[in-house]
């Protein structure tokens, strides 16, 4: 299954949620994200602008995908990342850095769906991830 199909169905499955079992459904996204080793939660991975503490490791695979592991100290951002890496996870560099991830989460509605201070850190996880794609691509 792809990235892709697994968002698609991610999101049949939210539209039918009422607010508390999205934010069950974020949090339960964010326990399944592989573990993050706690020395790589250095401030050269910590993600700038978030309310809470988010950070972001890239590691570039054998075969030249990016694979990102990533770790947050608030159950419902870990779920936002869990989200944002559904969209790019173990894909090559350089279709992530053109990828709309925007547009992939936009069904989600997550502006609307939770606080702006839970959601003010999406660009700036996003924009990392595509510096870091760019920088493996070019």
């Amino acid at each position: 299954m792809t990235n892709a199909q697994t968002l698609s169905d991610l999101q049949e499955e939210y539209e039918f949620l009422d607010a508390d079992d999205r934010y069950r459904l974020l949090i339960d996204l964010g326990r399944a994200l592989e573990p993050m080793p706690d020395p790589l939660k250095t401030d050269a991975t910590l993600v700038r602008g978030c309310s809470a503490a988010v950070w972001v490791y890239p590691t570039l695979r054998d075969d030249g995908r990016l694979h990102f592991l990533a770790d947050s100290n608030a159950a419902i951002t870990k779920g936002i990342i869990a989200l944002v890496l559904m969209t790019v996870q173990d894909e090559m560099p350089s279709d992530i850095a053109a990828a709309d991830i925007e547009g992939a989460l936009a069904p989600f509605d997550l502006k609307n769906q939770l606080s702006s201070n839970r959601t003010q850190g999406i660009p700036n996880m996003i924009a990392l991830i595509r510096a870091t794609a760019a920088r493996y691509a070019g």
